[in-house]
């Protein structure tokens, strides 16, 4: 059963509930502000830039601190058209005098062809800028991605898995190819003089790390293994390299639970003899599985020769370091809470990190001296504080939010206080006041356990029962908090369930298993996703806790979701359609053997045939003939994360036993949708297939 737009606005307009005509504010306005991520401070002076993506229109911003150390911002690139051309990469040059950038490609896969959502005639590039701080426009330097720039004013950069490099202060440079080497480049990262590339040459089931020296013209790898080599630090003085090794994973497919494997270890490498010895190595049993933190960089070199590094051997990931020369790990961060993003002074003497620490649902700036010792809380309260930087005066900087007004720069003073950077960014018509504070609850999941969520009660509504709606985040290795998210993606979800409750909705927001901010075996949670899909019981814990509400009409309850969340809200469908009466599913996992190819391409279901009948068994096809509510398919066409395939699947095996459903196909859009006015058209058919259903 699949409508036309113009049936489905018809029957929006016949069978939404009096709660539409009297809501407080539009779908428009509730994700009118814009997004602002990657904030960076300069090395010189105290300036920060980030980027703004206002409805689309991508652009830096920067605030300098004037006379009075009041910071002024302004736009610093003035793109105006909500194309799809994203912005990132972004590096400052050394005097803290320009900004170098890359715009447009993909991102998060740098060797696909430049996604084009806007069907622009003349394609898209991936291209490195470099505008001044001081005005003016932006120049193009090269094609290409991962600029580095070093102390002596060359850039390094990524083209085709190579690395090439240019003079960035003059205008007619030509670029050259740096060296020529058999794996694909990444993580460049330049000595401190400036004199030498070391760099990550990943090269399938293992990876170097390379050093390219340019005054003698010599490339090495240091220590060349079996494993797998990441996260090259330098010293201060450029005579050794720290890094990851850690053994390849042969443990089978992905999206499984993986609490133990091979441990990981730090190595120190001497670079002039390309030999290194291993400082620290992982214990068996937790943490002996490498888990990243929400960070640039895992290993930090600071002062007094030490390094600070994530470890999750007390099953939470913590922050640690040890003397470079080796020795006993001191915990810096110990305790039941998870560390998030982490900076360091510009002495490098201090620690700053974000945590759920004593707030679980939130995160919260804190601060250590890395040699170890008490940790400091700077800031606290309803808000939620990430991504910390520090100019090299010591000011501090970090993204926050809260319940009402979503991501934004702002200073911190060493009392905790915040001023926004940018205040002007939030425009008039966003409704922060009108929006709803989250509840934290905790229920129950089929199986017992217990699992966190936010609640959203609509303001007003006819009646003591509403219609519910439950939603499930992506990823799996998200959290959704008790305010806006640090991720573009949830946070345009909330904005989402805000709307919904702001329609009569009572709301709830799951995070469910094989998620992060509850420890590592909350993550790695036992036959979780492919290996036998244990968050359905979360699912339907979720269902039974709404149905149980006074407040929600029991037979009226919706599921929706994208991605990992898709999945889920499939799953809710094709098992308990008794529960859940209709959902919205977004670019959804279908069948876990056709996935699994995307992260593991030599992935063979005939190589262990138990596995894959497990992968099946766990993926919503595989219980489709009891699937009966309605549901709405969405994704775009050009999906890199999951195949659109997926879709086409399932709409097939739908349509063959006359199960309800509608779909929406937006071409040429990749997974996280890169245009704005695709966000909001997708969430208003979302909103009008709910209407239909869900309101009696």
């Amino acid at each position: 059963m699949r409508h036309r737009l113009f049936w489905s606005s018809l029957y929006t307009i016949v069978l939404l509930p009096a709660a539409l005509a009297a809501q407080s504010f539009t779908l428009q306005q509730v994700m009118s502000a814009p997004f602002q991520s990657e904030l960076r401070a300069s090395p010189a002076g105290k300036r920060f830039v980030w980027i703004a993506d206002d409805e689309g229109k991508r652009n830096l911003w920067i605030a300098e601190a004037g006379a009075d150390a009041v910071y002024n911002a302004r736009a610093l690139t003035h793109y105006d058209a909500d194309d799809g051309i994203e912005i990132g990469d972004i590096t400052w040059t050394p005097d803290g005098q320009s900004v170098v950038y890359v715009r447009g490609g993909d991102f998060e896969f740098p060797g696909k062809p430049a996604p084009n959502p806007d069907l622009l005639p003349p394609g898209v590039e991936q291209d490195i800028w470099v505008v001044p701080v001081k005005g003016g426009e932006p120049r193009k330097i090269t094609e290409g991605h991962g600029p580095e720039v070093s102390l002596n004013g060359a850039l390094a950069y990524v083209l085709k898995d190579q690395i090439w490099t240019i003079d960035l202060a003059d205008p007619n440079a030509k670029p050259q190819q740096m060296i020529h080497e058999r794996g694909k480049a990444g993580s460049l990262t330049w000595s401190p003089d400036g004199k030498s590339l070391a760099f990550v040459s990943e090269r399938g089931d293992h990876a170097f790390i390379g050093v390219y020296s340019l005054t003698d013209r010599v490339l090495r790898y240091l220590a060349a293994s079996t494993e797998k080599d990441s996260e090259p630090a330098w010293s201060a003085d450029g005579r050794s390299i720290a890094f990851l090794r850690q053994p390849p994973d042969v443990s089978g497919i992905d999206f499984k639970p993986r609490r133990e494997a091979q441990p990981w270890s730090i190595e120190v490498a001497d670079v002039a003899s390309a030999q290194a010895h291993e400082i620290w190595h992982a214990k068996t049993g937790p943490g002996s599985v490498f888990h990243e933190a929400d960070t640039d960089h895992q290993l930090l070199w600071a002062a007094g020769n030490r390094i600070v590094f994530p470890w999750e051997g007390d099953g939470w990931i913590h922050l640690y370091s040890i003397d470079a020369a080796g020795g006993a790990a001191t915990p810096l961060t110990p305790g039941g809470f998870e560390v998030q993003s982490v900076a360091l002074s510009a002495d490098r003497k201090t620690v700053y990190y974000t945590s759920n620490q004593e707030d679980i649902d939130r995160r919260h700036l804190w601060q250590v001296a890395v040699d170890g010792g008490a940790a400091k809380q700077i800031t606290r309260g309803e808000g939620i504080e990430v991504a910390p930087v520090v100019t090299a005066d010591g000011t501090v900087a970090l993204l926050r939010s809260d319940s009402r007004v979503p991501m934004r720069p702002a200073v911190v003073a060493a009392s905790g206080e915040m001023h926004d950077l940018a205040p002007q960014l939030i425009p008039a018509e966003f409704p922060s006041a009108k929006l709803v504070v989250p509840q934290q609850v905790i229920f129950n999941s089929a199986d017992g356990m217990q699992i966190h969520g936010q609640l959203f009660l609509p303001a007003s509504g006819k009646g003591p029962k509403h219609p519910a709606v439950v939603f499930f985040h992506g990823g799996s290795r998200r959290q959704m908090l008790l305010g806006w998210h640090y991720r573009q993606y949830y946070s345009n979800a909330y904005a989402m369930n805000q709307y919904l409750a702001s329609l009569g909705y009572v709301v709830l927001s799951v995070n469910y298993r094989s998620g992060i901010g509850y420890g590592l075996n909350f993550r790695e949670a036992l036959n979780y996703g492919a290996a036998g899909a244990s968050e359905f019981n979360d699912v339907l814990g979720a269902g039974l806790y709404m149905r149980s509400r006074p407040d929600v009409d029991g037979a009226h309850i919706g599921v929706w979701g994208g991605s990992y969340g898709g999945y889920l809200t499939a799953l809710a469908l094709s098992r308990a359609s008794d529960l859940f009466a209709a959902g919205v599913d977004l670019h959804g996992v279908h069948d876990w053997n056709l996935e699994l190819n995307i992260w593991q391409p030599n992935y063979d279901p005939n190589a262990d045939k138990e596995a894959a009948r497990i992968a099946w068994e766990s993926s919503p096809l595989a219980s489709v003939k009891g699937w009966r509510s309605p549901v709405l398919l969405m994704q775009g066409d050009d999906d890199r994360n999951v195949q659109f395939s997926q879709t086409v699947r399932l709409a097939s095996a739908l349509r063959a036993q006359g199960t309800p459903f509608e779909e929406h196909v937006f071409p040429d859009e990749v997974h996280d949708f890169l245009l704005h006015r695709t966000w909001v058209a997708a969430y208003q058919y979302a909103v009008e297939f709910f209407g239909r259903y869900l309101n009696p």
